[in-house]
Formats: structure tokens, C-alpha cells, sequence
């Protein structure tokens, strides 16, 4: 009888040859040798250079502010000692950042209009730029204004316009030296391209029914958070227990970030000095 087992060995394809000779050893040996094989160094240096990246972004994005912003300084709302200081942060609430603030603004009803779903309700995450104007810059005009028309008065002879100069001088100089908040001005959906030297727009953003403009919540040192608590309930006992808002320093830069420098507690009644913090 004719043996037909070569002709069928004949008609196997390599495909078919090849797996019959594979065995489940070489398998192991062959995805070993796979897995000893060294990585191209991109691949080890990609992954790093994007940690890196992540590590810096945040301390590169305040040096910037704090490079090309301008000072500005801000008023928080009547505070408690006990809502300001919890655990390792100092907690700040504006009232810039209240929308019953913010509504009496020009501005604001076609920030509302843009930014709004159905039944006026605010979306979530929605971007608005303040524009705050600084006060101390009204009263400079107005002295100077005041200066010139004493220059323009004949009846005064020189002696007495050196002294009405010189009360001008001490009195700016006083008024350059005393912190006063800016004052709010307009609200905006985008960021204004152009503002005179006096003004400066911060961004915000709209959360749980508040403006968040990441200046609310500061990490500070344990002794300057004891310090801090401590002169808030000094100067509410000296005012029988009346809250005492505070002006806070930060920068602005020109895209509308803010970082916060320090914070001034002002005592309104005078017995004692105002203090001020400078967040490290």
C-alpha cells in the first residue's frame, strides 16, 4: 500500500512548518531577549523633561507675575480671626469677589448675558476680568490741580506760595505712604488690550457662586499665622468687637494672574500701629 504521509508533509505551508517547529521554550526565550533589550534613550529622557515641566510651571508662572506685574491692593470683607486662620492656610474673602458687588458695575449685565445658561443661572468656570483703578491716583490730580491754581494767584507773594508748596508735598507724600484699596470700575469677558497707568485688569473665575481670582486661600508659616490671628483680635477688642477688614498686596500682570506679596491689619481707632506681613 502506498504511504500518502510525505505528500501531505509536502502540501503544509511555511507558515504551518515553522509553527510546528516553535516550541514553547524558544517562545520564553525569544520575548526574554525582547525584554532585555535596552530602551532608546528618548524614551527614558521624554518622561523626565515632562515631570520637570510640571514641577516648574507653577513657581515660573508667579515669578513672571511677580517680574512684570504691578502692585495693587485689595480689601477684604469684615473678617473673623477664627474664618481667616484655619490650619496652615490664611483664608481671604473679598469683596470683589461677590456678585452683589460686582453687579452694580458697568459691564456686568453683558458679562451675565454672555456667561449665563437658561433662568440666568451662571455657568461654572465662566472667565471675568475686573478692571480696579487706583485710588491714591484722584487724589494726586487733585493736588496737583490745586497747586497750579495757587501758582496762577497774583495776591500771593513767594513766601506763601513755598509754604502752601511745601503742605502740597507732605501731604502727597502722606498719601503715597497710606494703603488705600483699588477701587472696582468695570466688568469685562475678555481681557481690555488698553488701560491707562492707574488701572489693571484681574482675572477671575466663577465658582459656586463666587469670583475666585487665586488670591483666597495662602499657605503661611506657623509663628506669622499665630502673629496674625493675634493682632485681629487685639484690634476687634479695641473696636468692642467690631470685624476689621484688611488690605492685602499682590501683583497683577498684564494677562490678569495675581499673586499675593502680604497683608495690612489696620487699626481704625489709632491706639496702636498697623502691621504688616510679607508672605514669604
Amino acid at each position: 500500500m502506498k504511504n500518502d504521509f510525505p505528500e501531505s508533509k509536502k502540501t503544509l505551508t511555511p507558515e504551518m512548518e515553522f509553527s510546528e517547529k516553535l516550541t514553547f521554550r524558544d517562545y520564553l526565550i525569544a520575548t526574554e531577549q525582547k525584554a532585555n533589550k535596552p530602551l532608546p534613550i528618548w524614551r527614558l529622557i521624554a518622561p523626565l523633561f515632562v515631570q520637570i515641566g510640571l514641577i516648574l510651571a507653577v513657581p515660573s508662572q508667579a515669578m513672571y507675575t511677580d517680574m512684570t506685574g504691578k502692585t495693587v491692593i485689595l480689601q477684604t470683607v469684615p473678617i473673623n480671626p477664627n474664618d481667616v486662620v484655619r490650619g496652615s492656610s490664611l483664608n481671604l474673602d473679598y469683596n470683589i469677589s461677590r456678585p452683589e458687588t460686582l453687579r452694580r458695575l458697568p459691564g456686568w449685565n453683558e458679562w451675565l448675558r454672555r456667561n449665563s445658561r437658561r433662568g440666568r443661572q451662571i455657568s461654572q468656570g465662566s472667565i471675568l476680568y475686573l478692571i480696579l483703578q487706583e485710588r491714591q491716583s484722584f487724589n494726586r490730580n487733585q493736588e496737583r490741580e490745586s497747586f497750579d491754581r495757587n501758582q496762577e494767584r497774583e495776591s500771593f507773594d513767594r513766601n506763601q506760595e513755598r509754604e502752601s508748596f511745601d503742605r502740597n508735598q507732605e501731604r502727597e507724600s502722606f498719601d503715597r505712604n497710606e494703603l488705600q484699596s483699588w477701587k472696582p470700575i468695570r466688568v469685562s469677558s475678555n481681557r481690555p488690550v488698553s488701560l491707562s497707568n492707574d488701572q489693571v485688569a484681574l482675572k477671575g473665575n466663577y465658582q459656586d457662586g463666587l469670583v475666585n481670582y487665586g488670591l483666597e486661600n495662602y499657605f503661611i508659616p506657623e509663628e506669622q499665622r499665630r502673629q496674625i490671628n493675634e493682632d485681629i483680635s487685639q484690634i476687634q477688642e479695641n473696636r468692642n468687637g467690631r470685624q476689621q477688614p484688611i488690605l492685602v498686596r499682590v501683583k497683577v500682570d498684564p494677562q490678569g494672574n495675581a499673586i499675593p506679596l502680604g497683608l495690612s491689619i489696620k487699626d481704625a481707632s489709632g491706639e496702636r500701629r498697623d502691621r504688616n506681613y510679607r508672605f514669604q
